[in-house]
């Protein structure tokens, strides 16, 4: 082990004024002279993802003591997505990653810790803890809260995207206010993060295929003891971590992101998947292209379709075998680097030894995929010469290639608001624009729109495009991070009511039937873009903020 960094508070005669600050909260010399771990706690009493950290923070900070080490709990913000939906207060999700990675940058350096163990759940979260880690390079350990059971309405498995949807089925008046009612009531069982293959359920699936979680860390469901024991063995490894000094750009690395790339393909995880991997190979130092993704997603084939994509939720993904089983079924085509070490000492070759598949329902064999091509493809073309992003396997095959007249929006209210007073036809291609990093700014989910027009049966017939994004609760032909972004004079930002486009998702294609005088002939008259706010934390980040195809990371 080498020197621990916490010695610069606890050592020596001139660090006496810092121990007795520490002895003011009841700490003993012994608890000083072992390794200090900061373990970095999202919990809360608004996030339903949460709620319960308090009682896995416990578990983990009881793992440590066994291990030898001195747990010390911070905090972390965490806005739930859910509840931000379709405000103002989805502007500050996708900003509140980076003051999350800054936070955890901020107490650990401050208070001088050998090793952290990152305590998240919900969407930006998991990615902003990451990325603050990654700028310390300390003895790192992701344990998150487990995702959520799924509900039941009508004797079928049910989750936060058919909540959503039923508000568009009731617009429609396909269903009344009873049925919406008991959707309200049965779709959120308890906590953990919702439990569909949403955002957060695939980063902390893919902090498990980084190596930086230990096995059952993306599927073991938050009501389950194995989560509570997951927790406490969490806090033992960050031990032996500290211990060999191995570091979290130890393991992870270029090689590591390829692996969570594979697996990214293989479960067919949320959009937004692209922007915190981006983000988190840019802190890493191995920064990441828009290109590579599709390079995977030609290789990798698409094993799992869970919900919004399918009918099966994170509990069936855990029951088949969890992560570890999908990467038992990759290995078989070669297409992942068992060689690399994982949080818990071993690498994931040992992790897999004993791992398969248990329900060839839930995880499709590599022999027999639902797609030989992965879960997400990148678009490019005149209205994204940078590329935009398609969950292609939450896309029904009819609307693989489509082409329709756009219908223009320059907001999130302006496209829902035409939804549901029944305004958008079968062929057309909704187009939001302004709803960008920095158009919106924060580039704000747009989960309403998608789940009204999957709730008016429209999905099937109807695109969605915007430089905003999607929840990964989406589904349909919803094309989002188009780059660039409109309030960067994106060319999407220049699409007129009932101009063509064609949608070729199979050929990673998007484009306008406009020519590229006459975008530049609408540029000449396209007044400047007048940002939102002027004032408070939003003024600042669209200020900073890069676009969708560099993940939106601040400079």
């Amino acid at each position: 082990m080498k020197k621990l960094k916490s010695v610069a508070v606890t050592e020596g005669v001139e660090k006496a004024p810092m121990r007795s600050l520490f002895y003011a909260m009841g700490y003993t010399k012994e608890e000083l002279d072992r390794p200090l771990i900061g373990v970095v706690s999202a919990h809360s009493d608004i996030v339903p993802g949460h709620f319960h950290l308090d009682k896995i923070e416990e578990a983990v900070k009881a793992g440590v003591r066994m291990a030898g080490g001195t747990p010390i709990m911070v905090p972390s913000i965490g806005v739930c997505d859910g509840i931000a939906m379709g405000h103002v207060g989805m502007k500050y999700s996708l900003p509140s990653r980076e003051l999350i990675a800054d936070s955890v940058e901020t107490m650990a350096q401050a208070h001088a810790f050998d090793g952290l163990v990152l305590i998240p759940n919900c969407d930006k979260i998991v990615p902003g803890m990451v990325m603050g880690a990654l700028r310390l390079n300390l003895p790192t350990v992701v344990c998150s809260g487990g995702p959520m059971m799924s509900g039941c309405v009508d004797g079928v498995d049910t989750s936060l995207s058919k909540m959503f949807e039923a508000v568009g089925a009731r617009k429609a008046n396909l269903i009344n206010d009873e049925k919406l009612k008991e959707f309200e009531e049965q779709t959120c069982p308890g906590c953990g993060s919702c439990s569909g293959m949403y955002t957060a359920n695939s980063m902390n699936c893919l902090c498990e295929a980084l190596g930086i979680a230990l096995p059952g860390n993306g599927t073991i469901p938050a009501v389950h003891a194995n989560r509570l024991q997951l927790a406490k063995h969490a806090g033992m490894a960050i031990m032996n971590l500290v211990e060999k000094n191995i570091c979290i750009k130890d393991i992870i690395n270029e090689k590591s992101i390829r692996n969570a790339l594979t697996c990214d393909m293989a479960l067919g995880c949320s959009s937004n998947s692209v922007l915190h991997l981006l983000a988190i190979s840019n802190e890493a130092g191995c920064p990441l292209d828009l290109h590579t993704f599709n390079e995977f997603s030609e290789k990798v084939p698409n094993l799992c379709h869970l919900a919004p994509a399918g009918p099966t939720h994170m509990h069936d993904l855990n029951a088949a075998g969890g992560l570890q089983a999908v990467y038992h079924e990759l290995n078989k085509l070669g297409l992942i680097d068992t060689s690399l070490i994982t949080a818990n000492g071993k690498t994931i070759k040992e992790n897999i030894e004993h791992a398969y598949n248990k329900d060839p329902n839930t995880i499709r064999p590599v022999e027999d995929p639902y797609s030989p091509t992965g879960g997400i493809a990148i678009l490019f073309g005149n209205i994204a010469q940078n590329g935009c992003v398609v969950k292609r396997s939450a896309v029904d095959p009819s609307m693989m290639k489509h082409t329709g007249p756009a219908r223009v929006f320059t907001s999130e209210e302006q496209a829902i608001d035409c939804i549901y007073k029944g305004g958008i036809q079968p062929g057309d291609v909704v187009v939001i624009t302004y709803e960008g990093p920095k158009g919106g700014p924060g580039m704000r989910e747009m989960l309403n729109p998608t789940s009204a027009l999957a709730g008016m049966k429209l999905d099937k017939s109807v695109a969605l495009i915007t430089d905003g994004r999607f929840s990964g609760a989406s589904r349909g032909a919803s094309i989002g991070h188009v780059s660039p972004e409109a309030a960067a004079g994106g060319n999407i930002g220049l699409i007129q009511e009932g101009d063509l486009i064609t949608i070729d998702i199979a050929n990673y294609s998007i484009h306008a039937h406009i020519s590229d005088e006459e975008f530049e002939n609408r540029r000449k008259n396209q007044p400047p873009f007048e940002p939102k706010f002027k004032t408070g934390w939003l003024s600042r980040y669209q200020r900073l903020v890069q676009g969708a195809d560099k993940g939106a990371i601040l400079k």
